[in-house]
């Protein structure tokens, strides 16, 4: 996966216990997800007894120390679970933990959703498995969906186990590795049954404020944005546009061969914005180039900015508890007990600048 699906895909969204799931998937389905599950979690060992192994890897010793670092602060500072997850490691042998398959109408940017008791409806399906993946990517194909499959390096089961760091993360900073346990351990504290927008939001503001946080405890200064990140912003709200733009076009009158062409046209209209932003801000950086010049579908922008769509909102949250993290958990788990409508329009009061 190029280094930008990396940003916009961070980590796959919660994944449940395999004995709590249940609906009408195949049975080849659930005996997937419960071997791999199972598979991860015999592979789990104190992080503790790796670190102090002398025939283990310096580097992940390394790694693995700093990490616990970041973990205690986790529960010590920002109140989030003290349990035994992230205190646990597990070598998969493998890139990624599992592959998401994202799948929707050739004429609509709705995704195809699969539903669990606990963790609600979800826009994908995962794989333990990168072949069972790409063949329930082929079938929804030949069902005449538009179909993205993403590897994924980390999910949380929101404490129903104790989740582990995973070999896939090692290849991640120490800071990087910290905020994941921050947003992951956000999950566990707090997670809305089928509103991924507000359970994302809301954990990436606690990954993204404790990291500033955790920054300071050690005396570093205040990290300020990388080119990259501005680039992937700005790429981001291209690609946002180009959603608005195709939303609106799958609402119009039109044949099907009509509508192939205009939807065409809009990914053409994609990459030539690109192009543009690329060659006259960018100083020519073609770091994006992989994504922006892959093949294009609905599917391929379903994640894209569903990590951050109400971040703001809860920032002005926590400035209006002062601060303070078990404050604001109770103001956000308030939110939370609120029918949809209702959290929806408080999110949207908060994200306002009079707010």
């Amino acid at each position: 996966m190029n280094r930008l699906n990396i940003l916009w895909l961070r980590r796959g969204l919660p994944m449940l216990a395999i004995l709590l799931l249940s609906g009408c998937s195949s049975l080849s389905y659930y005996t997937q997800l419960a071997s791999g599950q199972l598979a991860l979690l015999r592979a789990r060992e104190p992080v503790a007894d790796v670190i102090a192994d002398p025939q283990r890897d310096p580097k992940l010793r390394d790694h693995l120390r700093n990490s616990q670092q970041a973990r205690e602060f986790a529960s010590q500072h920002l109140h989030l679970p003290d349990n035994k997850s992230y205190r646990l490691y597990a070598d998969i042998h493998r890139p990624y933990v599992v592959w998401n398959v994202f799948a929707t109408g050739e004429f609509s940017l709705d995704p195809v959703t699969h539903c669990f008791p606990i963790a609600g409806c979800v826009a994908y399906r995962g794989y333990y498995n990168q072949g069972s993946a790409r063949g329930e990517a082929a079938l929804q194909k030949l069902n005449g969906k538009d179909v993205y499959v993403s590897g994924v390096e980390a999910y949380s089961t929101l404490g129903w186990f104790n989740d582990p760091i995973i070999s896939s993360m090692m290849n991640w900073g120490d800071e990087r590795l910290a905020t994941l346990i921050f947003h992951e351990l956000a999950h566990q504290r707090f997670y809305v049954k089928d509103d991924s927008e507000f359970n994302e939001s809301y954990a990436t503001f606690v990954e993204e404020e404790g990291t500033r946080q955790w920054r300071a405890a050690r005396g570093l200064p205040a990290e300020s944005a990388s080119s990259e990140t501005q680039r992937r912003d700005q790429l981001t709200q291209l690609v946002l546009g180009t959603r608005d733009r195709l939303k609106a076009l799958y609402a119009e009158p039109l044949t099907p061969e009509v509508m192939r062409q205009r939807k065409a046209g809009e990914f053409e209209r994609l990459r030539s914005q690109y192009r543009l932003l690329r060659d006259s801000q960018w100083g020519g950086d073609k770091r994006f180039d992989s994504w922006v010049y892959a093949s294009m579908n609905n599917a391929r922008l379903l994640p894209i900015g569903l990590y951050d769509q109400w971040v703001p909102a809860f920032e002005r949250l926590f400035k209006q508890v002062n601060g303070n993290w078990p404050a604001f958990f109770a103001a956000v788990e308030k939110m939370g007990g609120l029918p949809r409508d209702q959290r929806k329009a408080a999110l949207e009061r908060l994200a306002k600048p009079c707010a």
